[in-house]
């Protein structure tokens, strides 16, 4: 018999009882279904990742202030007003530092007429949108000056513009933060929620001097310290060797001798997400490697219809022989049918895992991202698990004595 024979009778013999071959497929189906859509799910994830980076820089560090300690109880990060805006200008005489950005933050009600929002204040200076690779959508940013001298100003998030200008201009009017009246000179472009879930855009921006003064001023333990340090080198290659010059600056301007810990903590964020991206790669590999047992459960399967397929095409396997067949074309038949039904609940396992991938796209808001690489590996692993599984079956069909097999009933 020629391979398309072979073929077109294997085909015949699942059409003749398509809901068991469905039912046996239906393994093979899922699984390779499943670690397409993981394997989606977490280079889609990974894609995320990487979006969040290239929004705020691999190339920026943060610096913290250190833990305070209360008798023997430590407190927690950021307890003790270690850091200062002298402290961040400092940074910027630091060999490949491209821009320095403190910053000052709590919570406020922003007033204007009958409309009020709850939203958080931050203290900055003119670096603070290039550090954080933030767009203005409308108006300018704070000018020089404007931060030497604690101006009233105040650059809206794109959240609080909808919330207290709904449908109308904000840039020039008049709105109070916390009874202090301040003039809306910008409003940024909205950026979405961060990678820890929160709104970035419910927020609003004043000079640094003017949150440090006029409104966190009774919040903060020393009236010019800041919370954060955030600092942009100027490439990512450059990163680690700005870092350790960083620390070392800090513990010469806060006199810490060798031996004692720093008062300050410094965070590279690419480190932060490498580490997330790390945990979201292992987390793939775990799922797709427990998905892969339904392709395994489905081969299993494949080897039991086929062997019941065996038994009861025992005589028509006698007849084929009796009229001229060799063994090795039962074995083929059996082995072709065996690798058709795999190979079959493969291509339907692909189509299902494409469409749950983009609707996990879809809804989880992440770039759909189907890897070529996925999609060969479960179809090959899909004619692998039909080939494996259908050998003994096969085998054992051709070797069936003709005679034997003539006369079982």
């Amino acid at each position: 018999m020629t391979p398309a024979d072979l073929l077109f009778s294997a085909l015949q013999s699942l059409r003749s009882n398509t809901m068991r071959s469905v039912l046996t497929a239906l393994g093979i189906i899922i699984g390779v279904g499943a670690v397409i859509t993981i394997v989606a799910i977490g280079a889609g994830a990974q894609a995320n990742i990487e979006k969040v980076i290239e929004q705020i820089g691999s190339n920026m560090l943060t610096i913290s202030p250190g833990q305070a300690r209360d008798g023997g109880a430590q407190q927690g990060a950021a307890s003790r007003p270690t850091l200062t805006a002298e402290d961040a200008d400092a940074l910027k005489t630091v060999p490949g530092v491209s821009a320095v950005a403190p910053e000052v933050r709590g919570p406020v009600q922003v007033i204007l007429g009958n409309q009020n929002w709850r939203t958080n204040v931050v203290g900055i200076t003119e670096d603070f949108f290039t550090v954080r690779n933030w767009k203005l959508n409308k108006g300018r940013n704070f000018e020089d000056w404007e931060i030497d001298a604690g101006e009233k100003i105040v650059i809206l998030g794109s959240t609080v513009a909808e919330k207290v200008f709904p449908g109308s201009d904000p840039i020039n009017q008049i709105i109070r933060i916390d009874r202090v009246p301040f003039t809306v000179i910008g409003v940024t472009a909205a950026k979405g929620q961060s990678s820890f879930g929160q709104n970035q855009d419910d927020i609003i921006f004043v000079p640094l001097k003017t949150a440090q003064q006029r409104i966190l001023g009774g919040r903060l333990i020393k009236p010019d310290s800041v919370q954060q340090i955030a600092v942009l080198a100027r490439t990512a290659k450059e990163v680690d060797v700005v870092e350790r010059d960083l620390a070392e600056l800090l513990r010469d301007r806060h006199a810490i001798v060798p031996g004692r810990a720093d008062d300050f903590q410094i965070r590279n964020t690419s480190e932060i997400f490498q580490a997330r991206a790390g945990a979201t790669e292992v987390m793939t590999l775990l799922l797709t490697a427990i998905a892969s047992v339904s392709l395994l459960v489905g081969g299993i399967g494949i080897m039991n219809i086929m062997l019941v397929s065996v038994t009861e095409r025992t005589r028509e396997i006698g007849v084929r022989m009796a009229i001229g067949a060799s063994r090795t074309d039962v074995m083929m038949q059996f082995l072709i049918e065996a690798l058709a039904l795999s190979m079959i609940g493969g291509i339907i396992g692909i189509i299902l895992g494409m469409i749950c991938s983009q609707l996990t796209a879809h809804f989880a808001g992440w770039p759909l991202r189907i890897e070529m690489t996925s999609i060969l590996l479960a179809v090959g692993f899909s004619a692998a698990v039909g080939i494996f599984f259908g050998y003994y079956p096969a085998r054992k069909a051709a070797r069936l004595d003709p005679i034997e097999a003539l006369r079982y009933a």
